[in-house]
Formats: structure tokens, sequence, C-alpha cells
């Protein structure tokens, strides 16, 4: 016999031995293969996690000299030992998700990321008991986010952002109660915002086609949302009194919108200290009781249909840092306290219809608008002083 069989032979041999004997519980092993087999591998770089990948080895088995040396993170204080964390490189993996990835019934992290995933979100994904963590973001995924999905009881982040799903939010999203991120930004996204998970610290849905109003009912017990991005949607109606004072609420962008007015009510407390709402319809005044939020540092109602003047209360803000609004039909004369040197406020109060703003500053480099458009916008007559 010669050497060359004998070796070959030594190898399988060896094979058949390292997988009867298998650290690794056969179902994890089982659905790593599939879920690899789904992916094409012409998309599988030499030098990429998944090249590591060789099943003659087992998944778990340590140390991981040659094979799977990352995107795996398994459990050895367990018999056998379980897969609880996938979590591929962006290297451009091209193909679709395996619906056997839900046989990992131990996983608590599944981080995707940055890869060419494509077709839809498998529903099986749901029956994953113990996943903590789910992140598909910038990948190519289409179709509707299967409803199943909100039966996850474990899951803490949400990241679908950066795809191309579509239809709309599932109806029962406030039934994740452990949810505490959700970002699905950029995405093509329809309808309005179901009523939210409870405990949500951040919600996300940037550069969507969302529509209609703002609900209270949708934020209702929403006592620790701190971040609230949903710029770049189709909004509509009034943002009313209640959402500015939600208790825990630091940073709103909603620019981009089709937002109509704004009503503020001055708070008890808030730890508000960003509001962007620029690149909206919203029309009447700029809303005075924003500066009575102690902590507010940065606002934004550029490009709106606002008019009359700047209300003297913003001049006397120490914290306020960042005031934009250009773009609007404002008028009479800015607080001089802007100019003084005092506040450190940058921004910008340019195309308006402004007296007495100081071309010396920067807040009014931008030139204000023509007095025949300001004099149209206040109803053909002089605009009034303030």
């Amino acid at each position: 016999m010669s050497t060359l069989l004998l070796l070959l032979l030594l190898h399988l041999s060896l094979s058949s031995l390292i997988l009867s004997q298998s650290l690794t519980l056969p179902s994890d092993i089982a659905a790593l293969q599939a879920f690899k087999a789904s992916i094409k591998p012409t998309t599988i770089p030499s030098y990429s996690c998944l090249a590591s990948w060789n099943f003659t080895s087992d998944p778990c088995s340590f140390p991981k000299v040659t094979h799977f040396t990352c995107g795996l993170t398994c459990t050895t204080t367990s018999n056998p030992f379980r897969v609880t964390q996938l979590t591929l490189d962006p290297a451009g993996y091209s193909g679709t998700l395996s619906p056997l990835v839900s046989r990992l019934t131990q996983l608590v992290h599944l981080d995707l990321s940055g890869n060419n995933f494509f077709g839809p979100i498998p529903a099986s994904l749901s029956s994953l008991p113990n996943l903590q963590s789910l992140s598909l973001r910038s990948n190519s995924f289409s179709g509707p986010i299967p409803p199943s999905i909100t039966n996850f009881r474990s899951l803490q982040s949400l990241d679908f952002a950066g795809n191309s799903l579509s239809g709309s939010l599932p109806n029962n999203l406030n039934s994740m109660m452990n949810l505490r991120r959700l970002d699905l930004s950029f995405n093509k996204l329809i309808g309005s915002l179901p009523k939210l998970p409870p405990n949500l610290l951040e919600l996300e849905i940037k550069a969507n086609s969302l529509s209609g109003s703002l609900y209270q009912s949708s934020f209702n017990g929403l006592t620790q949302l701190e971040v609230v991005e949903l710029s770049q949607n189709s909004l509509s109606g009034t943002l009313e009194s209640w959402f500015f004072l939600l208790p825990s609420l630091q940073q709103v962008d909603l620019a981009n919108n089709s937002l109509t007015r704004v009503e503020i009510s001055r708070p008890t407390d808030s730890e508000l200290v960003a509001v962007e709402l620029g690149f909206n319809k919203i029309e009447g005044y700029v809303p005075k009781n924003l500066s009575f939020y102690p902590m507010l540092s940065s606002l934004s109602l550029r490009y709106n249909r606002l008019r009359g003047p700047i209300p003297l209360e913003f001049g006397k803000k120490q914290k306020l840092r960042r005031l934009y609004l250009d773009g609007n039909f404002l008028n009479g004369t800015p607080p001089a306290v802007f100019f003084s040197g005092e506040t450190g406020v940058s921004g910008s109060l340019g195309d308006n219809c402004l007296q007495s703003c100081p071309g010396s500053s920067e807040l009014c480099l931008k030139s204000q608008k023509p007095t025949s458009i300001c004099r149209q916008a206040y109803g053909g007559g002089k605009p009034r002083a303030s």
C-alpha cells in the first residue's frame, strides 16, 4: 500500500473520530453547516472567518489554530458544548440566511452586519429563546419584517438598519418587553408607528416612508426613552406637547418630515439636550417654552414657515450652544446678547426677515430674505417689528 493512500486513510479515520466524538451538540454543528452552505462560496475570501470553518474539526474545540478561528463563541461549561454567539466579519459574504440557524437554541448574539445577505428574514429566528442582540445591519434583506419577530422575549437590541425591508411595522411590537434599542433606519418601511416596547431607550427609524402623526398611544409608558430618531420620513400633523414631556427624553431628530405645528409646554423637569426639527412645514411662532428646558443646548428649527420675533428668552438661556433658525420668515430684532460674545451661541439666523442682524456675526453671515418676499409673507404690508 502506497504512503499516499495510507495518509489518506489516516486522515479519513481521524476526521470520522473527531465527528463521532464531537464536543459540540450535533444539531448545532448541522445548523452551522447549513448556514455556511447557504452562502455563495465565491464570496468567502480566503482571509475571512468563514474560510476557516472546516467541519473536519469540532467548531467549539480549543485551541483554534487553523479552523473556526473566528466568527463563533461557544460555552464550554455545558456538556455538550453549545454555540452562544455568531458574529461574522464584514467580508462581503453573499447569500440567504438559512432558517436552520434557529436550531442554535443557546444563541445569545447574532451579528451579520456589513455583508451582502439577501432575501427575506427567516421567521424561524423568533424561536431563538435566549437571543439578546440581533443585527442584520447593512445587508440587502428584503420583504416585510416577520410578524413573529415580536415573539422574542429576551431580545434587548434589534438592528435591521440599511436593508431593503418594506411594509408596515409589526402591530404588537410592544410585546417585546426587554427591547432597549430598535434601529430600522434606511429601509422602505411605511405606515404609522404602532405601540412601542415599554422599556425602549433608543428608537431609530430614520430614512423610511413612515407617515401620519405621532400619537401619544404609541409612546404610552415609555418612561425610559432617551433617543428618538425619525428624520427623513413623511410624518405630518401636529407634534403635541406630551412628546417633549417624556421623562427621560434627551435627543430628538424629526428633521425632513412634513410636520405642520409644534406644541410645547413648560417642563417641570427635563433631560432634553438636543432638538432637530429642521426642514418641515412648521407654521406659527418660535416655541418660547423650549427656552425653559434646563438642559437644552442644541435647537434647530431651520427651513420651516415660522413667523414673528425670536423670543428674548433664548438670549437668557446660558446652556444654549447651537441655534439654527435660518430659512424661516422671522422678523424683528434678534436678542442683542447673541452678538455680545457672552453666550457663545453658534448656528444661523440667516434667510429670514430680521432687522439689525449684524453681518459681522457668524450667526448673520447668510443674508436675509428680500424685502418683497417678507412683505408678501406678512400679507403685503411692512413686516411687523417686535
